[in-house]
């Protein structure tokens, strides 16, 4: 019909893949300006890939085949799966969504503790409320989704705070949790799941397993572990805290990551001996019975070894190489460096510092944390800037930034979720503590800065210091302009166009410093963001430098305000001028010469003698003057001499390629005195050599003294002759031999 759209009459298998082909890739050459990295999907990726389209292919054969093909798909790979983890007899599940496998062990085990759950429905928790516990460190929004799936409420959801006084800040109260289990069992609830961290999504903690797995059997809990650290279980040494997570009653793996395998589908290991309940958590439709066929090919192709060589480079890169070049940081005090694991760090696969300025009595991480919220907002704001310049500066290490609940913004490096896919060797780690190294000192200047130039900025007439502690710089600065009773929209575009003049000024100057607006959103308006310095930078001069370019521009801004209205003004005098003497010289001239034919007439035997009168306007006087003395010296005058342009006195003397607001690092006042006097010295003993002097002649300094004065006095005579024997200027001069060659 004609309301089909084109896309639907049908098309060419070639035109087909064309168009996958312009999706996939057309927007690239628009956005040249950003840098994609791709996954590195090697042979084991295209293993993967190509098991979704055998699966595909393998739907359509019929049932018999189908059926024993499958079993042995699910049979191998759960067997495969179970041996590598160390989980014994246990049942595997396949699902796309990480969280879909915790749904249904929350469905199994509402129908094992419910047993008329199946008849009765939901009016038998109306009895007993069931309650799952969940740490207070688990992924944002797990508690809420797990509720919004089971169709229970938000009550059904307890949080566990973790430890706050023993032990680490991101593993759950183990003791808190036993006082809120029988809280609710006296309440006449039913505790019915635990949800663990063997690797806490943030820090990469590990909760207590083993007491944990002694409170659910006491009160008949399930206990779920998910978590990176599951990951180390095929490798030869495994941290007890880790090991114990083998006797929960399930866990989920999410192998993709972990392996660097696209599109695979995540794996909830489980046991239960009821049958007839664990059919619920599989299915009957064929492809959804083939999701484990990416994982069996993969498996196959990677080997046992292959595995374990993938997840033991990715822990080698943890304690080879990040801790002892981040530690080392931490020895010179420039970054305040915590691991975030408590058993044993060395076996620990996540990495989590933040860049933090110690100050006295704050040795400890807990101390350090209690500091004011003008010392910590600048240390997140920082820690974040690191974090994306590591990110970008390195991109194989897959370094990102991650927001704590009690250390706040920190840089986290897990290989364990990034290695595979971004192929992380130990040269990048390498690579990486090298920006470390030369980022640091360039943060803790910055920081150390901030103070002061915020001093300067308050103590300087016209700057108004803005205080944005969410600015990873060194601080933010606006020129305030003198108000003269205007409205508040003038003034407002005034100081717009003020600051954004100043702006541009400052980043014409030679200096390594950054000038700019400040953020895309959540900025201040009408400001000049500073980015970050080193420890050379002259504070004193930078806020000179801001407040003179500032006036100067303000000056430039009134006086060409003052010119246009005075330029104005002018044009309407003169218009009335030149007005009032045109009606005089038609009353000189009579009625009679106004006619057409009878002016021309008399005007031939009469001519009338008239002067050319104009008017001309002085722009440096703001007068308004005739042209009656133009006409009788044939020159125009050039008036009063116009004022010099206000220019501010900020120029430091500064070396041949030195850069503007830099300083010694000897001295905080300019450069040392010996580098700037040995270098004057050298380029007086160029300018002042000796004329070459007959045999047996010498020249003492004093007589070399008085024969520069005397040269300088007669420098200045003979420029004061000049000046006088011009009495006017050259373009006068121009007009008067024009006019005589006429």
């Amino acid at each position: 019909s004609e309301n089909t759209p084109k896309s639907l009459l049908g098309q060419d298998m070639v035109s087909i893949l064309q168009l996958v082909q312009n999706l996939m890739h057309g927007e690239e050459e628009e956005e040249t300006s950003q840098s994609y990295r791709l996954q590195n999907v090697g042979e084991q990726g295209h293993m993967a890939l190509l098991g979704h389209s055998l699966a595909a292919y393998i739907s359509v054969l019929d049932r018999e085949r189908l059926r024993k093909l499958t079993t042995r798909i699910l049979s191998d790979t759960t067997l495969w799966l179970c041996r590598l983890f160390r989980y014994e007899n246990g049942s595997a599940y396949y699902h796309e969504d990480d969280r879909e496998g915790l749904l249904k062990i929350c469905r199994l085990v509402i129908h094992t503790r419910y047993e008329d759950y199946t008849l009765e429905g939901f009016n038998v928790l109306y009895t007993k409320q069931p309650v799952i516990y969940i740490s207070s460190a688990a992924r944002t929004g797990l508690g809420q989704a797990l509720c919004n799936q089971l169709g229970l409420p938000l009550s059904c959801m307890c949080r566990v705070p973790c430890n706050t006084m023993f032990g680490s800040q991101h593993q759950m109260d183990v003791a808190l949790l036993d006082r809120v289990i029988k809280d609710d069992v006296e309440s006449g609830k039913l505790p019915l799941l635990l949800v663990a961290n063997a690797g806490t999504p943030g820090a990469g903690h590990t909760d207590k397993l083993g007491r944990l797995k002694e409170l659910c059997e006491q009160y008949k809990m399930w206990l779920h572990v998910e978590g990176v650290n599951l990951a180390t279980l095929a490798l030869g040494y495994v941290s007890s805290s880790v090991l114990a997570a083998t006797k929960c009653d399930s866990m989920t793996l999410t192998l993709g990551s972990w392996l660097g395998l696209p599109a695979v589908p995540a794996v909830t290991l489980y046991r239960h001996e009821d049958p007839s309940l664990v059919s619920g958590l599989t299915s009957s439709q064929p492809v959804e019975k083939l999701r484990a066929l990416p994982l069996w090919l993969s498996l196959q192709y990677l080997g046992h070894d292959g595995i374990v060589e993938r997840i033991k480079h990715a822990s080698q890169l943890v304690s080879n190489r990040i801790i002892h070049g981040v530690k080392s940081l931490k020895k010179q005090g420039k970054i305040f460096f915590f691991l975030l694991k408590v058993e044993d760090e060395l076996s620990s696969p996540v990495v989590v510092f933040k860049f933090f300025q110690e100050y006295s009595n704050r040795g400890i991480l807990r101390q350090g944390l209690q500091e004011p919220c003008s010392v910590q907002f600048p240390n997140c704001a920082l820690s974040l800037q690191l974090g994306e310049q590591l990110a970008q500066l390195v991109p194989a290490s897959g370094v990102d930034v991650v927001e704590l609940e009690d250390e706040g913004t920190c840089v986290r490096f897990s290989p364990l979720m990034t290695s595979a896919v971004l192929g992380t060797e130990i040269q990048d780690i390498d690579q990486l503590v090298d920006c470390l190294k030369m980022k640091i000192p360039v943060l803790t200047s910055t920081l150390q800065l901030r103070e002061e130039f915020e001093q300067e900025v308050r103590r300087t007439v016209g700057l108004l210091y803005i205080e944005d502690l969410g600015w990873p710089g060194l601080g933010v600065v606006r020129y305030n302009h003198h108000c003269d009773g205007k409205n508040d929209d003038k003034q407002e575009k005034e100081l717009e166009k003020i600051n954004t003049e100043l702006l541009k000024k400052l980043n014409e100057l030679e200096s390594d410093l950054t000038f700019s607006l400040g953020p895309e959103f959540g900025g201040q308006k009408n400001c000049v963001y500073i980015g970050m310095v080193t420890e050379d930078l002259d504070v004193s001069e930078l806020v000179e430098t801001i407040a003179a370019t500032g006036r100067e521009i303000e000056e430039n801004s009134r006086l060409l305000e003052n010119m246009t209205e005075v330029v104005r003004k002018g044009i309407q005098e003169a218009q009335l001028q030149l007005q009032k003497a045109n009606e005089e010289r038609l009353l000189e001239e009579g009625l009679l010469r106004q006619i057409p034919v009878v002016g021309s007439v008399l005007n031939w035997f009469s001519p009338f003698q008239a002067s050319p009168k104009g008017r001309t306007f002085n722009l440096t006087a703001g007068s308004l003057e005739s042209t009656e003395s133009m006409y009788v010296s044939k020159a125009q005058g050039t008036g009063t001499t116009p004022p010099p342009t206000p220019t501010s006195s900020l120029a430091k003397h500064r070396l041949p390629g030195q850069k503007a607001f830099k300083r010694s690092l000897r001295s905080s006042d300019g450069f040392s005195e010996t580098s700037s006097i040995s270098h004057c010295d050298e380029l007086d003993k160029m300018d002042q050599r000796p004329p070459t002097l007959s045999p047996g002649q010498e020249q003492g300094p004093l007589e070399m003294e008085k024969a520069e004065e005397q040269k300088e006095v007669a420098q200045a005579k003979t420029d004061t002759e000049d000046i006088h024997s011009d009495k006017l200027p050259p373009d006068c001069t121009k007009v008067e031999d024009q006019a005589s060659q006429r």
